[in-house]
């Protein structure tokens, strides 16, 4: 056998001269390994063996013509909920000997494109995006393309891309319904940014649709844990102080909660708190907090299962809506009534 022990790394000439058979021979014992006789492929592997041959991504794509991976779009990494939704995405293509390559895009549509069009340039074979709302380059771009793309967090059968996601305004509704059912008639709701964003627009929306029945006040303030305790402040120094407040995510009614235990006020005896999303740790804050169950865990497992299918066989996805349901725990309780 020929020594090549002083090369950086083995390659796919050095394989083929050791066992004496072609590269195209080696590339079929890698890529189609039935497409050889057993005595060839047991020879081929016993040479990548005693190699230590690592197979090079690129060169088995072009080989192969196929790079085996995709591309997901997602606002940040700094929310647990897009890390939960990640982990499944990943986990669930890799059963379809697929991989992730993940981006972030600040909720910038121009910096979203931008980022796309690298994600194309490498090879992806599918996108996963955010909401449905992106610039004209982004929706320009795919169409050129002809790249398989599933927008998730969001569901909408009118959508031109497949939807894989949930009713954003019925979840909002879900929590202040709750609230309300509670004697709650003045309620501060505190939200991430919502520009750019689909998803919180929709939420906003369907809670307007309650202002009828219920007070509500507004309040801006950055995703994070920062953000909600400064945005309690902020609730407790303009106006009446309300009832109940409803944080349209769990990280943001997390910081609420701390902010307001930082200022004296007492979670459930002054007010009620109420999150949307469930996150893990939502369960163990003190108290527990009352939030909507988002499905993101098969949110992901779903949307890698439909863009494995529509890469690999071509078959284009349905719009497929998840269900929310309302969890309550310890921070919303029956308000109590003067008298």
């Amino acid at each position: 056998m020929t020594d090549v022990s002083g090369k950086k790394r083995v390659n796919l000439r050095d394989v083929a001269k050791a066992a004496g058979v072609s590269v195209a021979t080696v590339s079929r014992v890698l890529n189609s390994p039935n497409a050889v006789t057993e005595k060839t492929r047991t020879r081929v592997q016993e040479v990548i063996d005693q190699l230590n041959f690592v197979p090079s991504a690129a060169a088995r794509a072009i080989n192969s013509g196929r790079t085996r991976f995709v591309g997901a779009l997602v606002p940040t990494l700094d929310n647990a909920i897009f890390a939960r939704f990640l982990a499944a995405l990943e986990r669930t293509l890799g059963e379809h000997q697929l991989s992730l390559v993940v981006a972030t895009t600040n909720s910038d549509q121009e910096l979203e494109a931008n980022k796309a069009k690298g994600l194309l340039d490498i090879g992806a074979e599918g996108l996963i995006v955010s909401g449905i709302t992106h610039s004209a380059d982004l929706r320009a771009l795919i169409d050129r393309a002809r790249v398989p793309t599933i927008a998730t967090s969001y569901f909408d059968k009118s959508c031109a891309l497949p939807t894989i996601g949930y009713d954003n305004c019925g979840a909002a509704l879900l929590a202040l319904e709750h609230l309300y059912d509670l004697g709650h008639r003045r309620v501060a709701v505190v939200h991430g940014p919502a520009q750019n964003n689909d998803r919180t627009q929709d939420r906003i929306r369907g809670l307007k649709l309650f202002e009828q029945k219920t007070e509500l006040s507004w309040v801006e303030a950055p995703i994070g844990l920062q953000g909600g305790a400064e945005a309690a402040r902020q609730v407790l120094s303009h106006g009446p102080k309300p009832d109940a407040i409803l944080c349209l995510s769990d990280v943001l009614a997390m910081g609420m909660l701390f902010g307001l235990q930082g200022m004296g006020v007492s979670v459930p005896q002054d007010l009620s708190l109420m999150g949307i999303d469930d996150l893990p740790g939502s369960a163990v804050t003190v108290p527990p907090l009352s939030t909507v169950h988002l499905p993101v865990h098969r949110m992901g497992e779903q949307a890698a299962t439909a863009l494995a299918n529509w890469v690999e066989h071509d078959t284009r996805p349905d719009h497929q809506q998840l269900d929310a349901h309302l969890i309550v725990r310890g921070s919303t309780v029956r308000r109590k009534r003067n008298g």
